[in-house]
């Protein structure tokens, strides 16, 4: 990258060695002729601070004299003039929405630095510390949280929901201009398939003021660009009105990253569990079969009276061939060969064996026909529902189960519902099985819900958009 060739005097106050070196090496990283004063704790700080002026100040939150809410409250009060940026392991949001009201300039937590984000939070610090000279006591602070913030953010109307301010960081990211924004509301940022339930969500909440509300979204720019973000609203009393504050966090590529790491995870599992349905299938098969093949030479010269044994020996081996067969066949459905999605649901739904004390009803609507669905979706599909039936089969004690898949409206939706015991999902620790049956719908942008009540059975739904399916 290139460096900043602006002379810049720093002052770092850091009790810990190791994250004073990473943070001199992200400062002569991104800029040339950093003079950066280190010091270990409050009271040295002050002492420096009497003999010395600094552009920036760099402001760990636990220094061994002083911490939290009081260390900022007297730093500012020794450094009245200079802008102080907090470094943080922590995130803490309401925390630095406090610190930044006090007047800190901006918050970074550790793990998120680098040399890039150091370099901006310092420009910005700089600039943002000039213009708030020039402003009044009960205006640089809006300022410096809201227009000069690098994190897009808004606030609208309660009640209408209308944009009354959008920073630059806003406009620069979402690619709306500010008369734009100002026509718009918050539901125009959503994409038009979620837009009833993300008004619904937002609509209903009863909100307390000055307290900070977390959520997750899907927001599309001017572009067309659908993105994901993490959102920090906060409503306030202006004026006497009630609005409310926003931040948004793109977390698009954070996800995408994630979703990476899922898929490799996944990836493995299906693998594994592909290499021992094909041990299974190719090599304990054939030595059963061998067996018979030897027990059937064994019995032309055993004496009469012993040969119901072999035949019972026989039959208990067929079985087991059978139970393994159907085994390997849950491990490695077939869908790369020998059938479809459909054919393979099927097959798993026989495989599992219910008997005449529970019924399976499969209803593989034709709507499903008229979409291409890709082998890996299938493939996932398959395991979400081999999981949920191994679920039922093992706890749920049920009578019957109900299977529905059908696509609608660009979406494909899967039910399976049963008439067994049921469970409280508020009070039931998350296991594997359901972690991996989330993170598989997730990963295709899809949700998965549990719908489950102790004596009234389970539903789980998962809903998946065919339309981003690439």
């Amino acid at each position: 990258m290139l460096k900043d060739k602006k002379p810049y005097r720093i002052l770092v106050v850091e009790d810990n060695p190791g994250d004073f070196l990473l943070v001199e090496e992200f400062l002569m990283e991104a800029i040339a002729f950093p003079a950066t004063r280190h010091a270990r704790n409050f009271r040295e700080a002050v002492q420096i601070l009497e003999s010395a002026v600094f552009d920036v100040i760099l402001l760990d939150l636990s220094l061994p004299d002083k911490s939290g809410e009081a260390l900022v409250a007297a730093m500012l009060k020794s450094a009245p003039l200079h802008p102080i940026i907090v470094l943080t392991g922590y995130t803490d949001i309401d925390f630095s929405i406090r610190s930044i009201a006090l007047g800190i300039i901006d918050y970074i937590v550790k793990d998120d630095l680098n040399a890039a984000m150091l370099h901006k939070s310092i420009a910005y610090a700089i600039e943002r510390k000039k213009n708030i000279t020039e402003l009044k006591e009960s205006e640089k602070r809006y300022s410096d949280l809201f227009h000069l913030s690098p994190q897009p953010m808004c606030l609208y109307e309660a009640g209408t929901f209308r944009f009354t301010a959008v920073n630059k960081a806003g406009i620069d990211h979402y690619g709306y201009t500010q008369e734009e924004f100002l026509g718009m509301t918050l539901f125009d940022l959503v994409p038009a398939e979620e837009r009833d339930r993300t008004t619904a969500t937002v609509g209903s909440q009863d909100r307390v003021i000055n307290q900070t509300y977390t959520g997750k979204f899907r927001n599309t720019k001017k572009s067309g660009e659908v993105i994901e973000v993490e959102t920090y609203s906060t409503p306030l009393l202006i004026d006497g009105g009630l609005y409310t504050l926003v931040i948004a966090n793109d977390v698009t590529e954070k996800n995408l990253y994630e979703h990476k790491i899922t898929k490799a995870i996944i990836k493995a599992q299906d693998d594994e569990r592909y290499e021992i349905g094909g041990e299974l299938h190719d090599n304990v098969c054939q030595i059963l079969a061998s067996s018979l093949l030897s027990l059937g030479m064994v019995k032309r010269k055993l004496p009469e009276d012993t040969v119901p044994l072999l035949d019972q020996c026989r039959d208990y081996i067929n079985m087991a061939a059978s139970e393994i067969r159907n085994l390997s066949h849950r491990l490695a459905p077939a869908f790369f060969k020998d059938s479809n999605l459909e054919e393979a649901i099927q097959a798993l739904v026989r495989s599992f064996n219910p008997g005449s004390s529970c019924s399976v009803l499969l209803d593989y609507n034709q709507s499903m026909r008229a979409h291409k669905i890709g082998l890996e979706l299938q493939l996932n599909l398959y395991r979400i529902l081999q999981e949920q039936l191994k679920n039922i089969f093992k706890y749920a004690a049920a009578g019957k189960i109900e299977i529905d898949i059908l696509a609608f409206n660009k979406r494909l939706k899967m039910r399976v519902s049963d008439d067994g015991t049921g469970f409280d999902p508020a009070t039931v620790k998350k296991g594997i099985g359901i972690a991996n049956m989330q993170r598989r719908a997730e990963l295709f942008a899809g949700k998965f819900e549990i719908d489950s009540f102790p004596g009234n059975g389970c539903t789980i739904l998962v809903d998946i958009p065919l339309d981003q399916q690439t």
